[in-house]
């Protein structure tokens, strides 16, 4: 019974959804929870699943795939270009520095030198998969921290390439090039010399480019002019999976080629299609891989010799938080700044397991020393959201930003009736508009490089994190009128209003939504005060376009409000139903079709008041 997919499958889903409950419950990372499901489902526990994990790691994988593949879309080639300099200088920096020091410990505990690289290049790279999955539930994304987290592990998924091409050099048996070594199968090129084998890589990249605009773009606008959605989802994942497998075929990293393939997409009409059909699947797959990791963690090799692997793990944690830690000094980011990028990439990373794999079919790695280190990375992966807890709560309140600490909160309180949390585009826009009418805020932000420049310029601001009640209260929201949420992450941005609503209900909130599907969740946690970022935008430049082929100004700005009006009352109408299902489609087009009728009706009056108006 326990060898039916159907059984497994229960037990990963019931896994995940009692632990994660219970994690974020505790106010833990959802990866935590991820993490505690797979150790007790695993083969070490309960034994529910099987051997040691290792074909559903595989499996799950796939989940680190489609979100570098979503990463990828996110990224115009244009601003990938800019980022070069922060890419390569801190990437460079950290993957240089800490495979030399590790290369050096490695040595030192007697490993041979090709032994000692290979775990050096693996222990340099960070988990892409938890760090993204932490900074984007904690809305990290828009400060240093995340854009510097951001930038070193983009730099480590492309340098995944040139190690993988490295260790077949560093093998001198025979065995590894006969494509048999350990009885694994490996990359369909490992018989060509290796000029061949470069030449094929860079083919592949070619190839993804090319047909990126040439073959994907116009076969998904064929499949998007068939109108069938799940269509749509097939042609996604196809993309997804052929450019993975062509990354397999040439021995490389299939992760890194869905990058690459996101990256070239980025700019088509299908960015936000394709983001908004993969993304429930990727989460759904990382909450998997992460499961697997917990699984793969094989108990039996730490009773070995748990002094041994616990004196590496934490080696391995200190000595990449060091390097981590001066690369951040040497790009001058603020000491909390600093701590978050530190603490949150201070783990191995999931492609350690494809390194430490293909160092083991290439007869470098022995099976005792690939076990160690497979269980090494497990643990300091599983280790990660707990020391980014320790940060958070015990390290970061006691250092931050102390000028603001030390500065007295209660007369800026008494003064100040309004406080506005996050200060980036939409909120320094918010902010700005507000004072240049004589109405000051209180401005708290969790990006300490931000607020010192932000006082640079004049405001009164202060670092810290807004979902925690005691940073509000000093800020004066026992007395203040008005909170202003400008954040950019709807998940935080909600758990603010609802603390904040629960505990002082004679604040009026008004909340910065992206979207409507935003402003649904927020509606139906009886939110009243929402703005959508680009509804006023995106009418003011209709507006701005009818008036140059020949409409009335004054008519277009009543015309305006009076789009605005319909469309809150229809997204109260629509925030109870179910998003994208048949039944939310047409009673959306029955909206559209009487929000425009009425529309109509209005600008046919309105040019008849007009002109009569400038008759008389």
């Amino acid at each position: 019974m326990t060898g039916s997919i159907l059984f497994e499958a229960i037990v990963f889903l019931a896994g995940a959804i009692v632990c994660v409950s219970i994690a974020k419950r505790l106010g833990l990372s959802s990866v935590i929870g991820y993490l505690l499901a797979g150790v007790l489902i695993g083969p070490y526990v309960l034994g529910f699943i099987g051997e040691e994990g290792d074909d559903i790691l595989h499996f799950a994988e796939f989940g680190v795939v489609v979100m570098l593949f979503l990463i990828g879309l996110e990224i115009e080639p244009k601003n990938f270009w800019n980022m070069r300099k922060t890419i390569v200088g801190m990437g460079g920096i950290q993957v240089g520095g800490t495979m030399i020091l590790s290369f050096a410990l490695f040595t030192l505990f007697g490993f041979d030198w090709e032994v000692a690289l290979v775990i050096a290049m693996a222990v340099s790279l960070s988990s892409t998969a938890i760090a993204m999955q932490t900074i984007k539930e904690k809305g990290m994304m828009d400060t240093t921290s995340g854009y510097s987290s951001f930038s070193i592990l983009l730099f480590q998924d492309i340098i995944v390439i040139f190690m993988l091409g490295l260790i077949p050099l560093l093998s001198n048996t025979s065995e590894a090039a006969s494509g048999d070594a350990h009885g694994t199968q490996i990359n369909l090129l490992d018989s060509l010399p290796m000029g061949y084998q470069t030449l094929a890589i860079f083919l592949s990249v070619v190839i993804i480019i090319v047909a990126g605009k040439y073959l994907i773009a116009p076969m998904l606008r064929k499949v998007a002019r068939s109108g069938v959605r799940e269509l749509l989802i097939a042609a996604a994942f196809l993309i997804v999976f052929g450019i993975s497998y062509l990354m397999e075929i040439v021995g490389l990293s299939p992760a890194l080629g869905a990058f690459l393939g996101g990256v070239v997409l980025s700019n088509s009409e299908f960015r936000h299609e394709l983001e908004s059909t993969l993304q429930p699947f990727k989460d759904l797959m990382l909450g998997l891989f992460f499961m697997a990791v917990g699984a793969s963690i094989n108990f039996i090799v730490i009773a070995k010799s748990p002094l041994a692997i616990g004196g590496i793990m934490i080696a391995i944690i200190v000595l990449k938080a060091v390097v981590l830690f001066v690369t951040g000094k040497v790009f001058k980011l603020k000491l909390d700044q600093n701590l978050l990028l530190t603490f949150g990439l201070a783990q191995i990373g999931e492609f350690a397991f494809v390194l430490l794999s293909f160092a083991f079919q290439s007869n470098i790695l022995e099976q005792e020393q690939m076990d160690m280190m497979l269980v090494v990375t497990a643990l300091t992966m599983s280790l990660t959201p707990i020391i980014g807890i320790i940060n958070e709560r015990l390290i970061l309140p006691r250092i931050g930003t102390k000028e603001s600490i030390k500065r007295p909160m209660d007369h800026i309180a008494k003064a100040q009736k309004i406080i506005l949390v996050g200060f980036g585009h939409f909120g320094s826009t918010v902010g700005r508009f507000l004072r240049s009418h004589g109405v000051e805020a209180t401005i708290l932000d969790q990006d300490s490089n931000r607020v010192d420049f932000l006082r640079k310029m004049g405001f009164e601001v202060y670092y810290g994190d807004a979902t925690r009640m005691n940073l509000l209260e000093s800020a004066g929201i026992a007395d203040a009128k008005i909170l202003i949420c400008a954040i950019d992450n709807p998940d935080v941005a909600q758990q603010i209003t609802k603390r904040v609503k629960e505990k002082y209900p004679h604040v009026e909130l008004m909340i910065r939504a992206r979207n409507r599907y935003d402003a649904y969740e927020l509606l139906n946690l009886g939110m009243e005060n929402i703005y959508r970022e680009s509804l006023e935008t995106s009418l003011k430049l209709a507006s701005d376009v009818l008036t140059k082929v020949g409409f009335k100004e004054e008519t277009l700005k009543m015309q305006v409000q009076n789009f605005i009006k319909y469309d809150e009352e229809s997204l109260r109408r629509l925030a109870n139903e179910p998003e994208l299902d048949d039944s939310y489609i047409f009673k959306a087009r029955k909206e559209l079709e009487q929000q425009e009728k009425l529309l109509n009706e209005d600008f046919k009056r309105g040019i008849v008041d007009f002109d009569n108006q400038s008759e008389g």
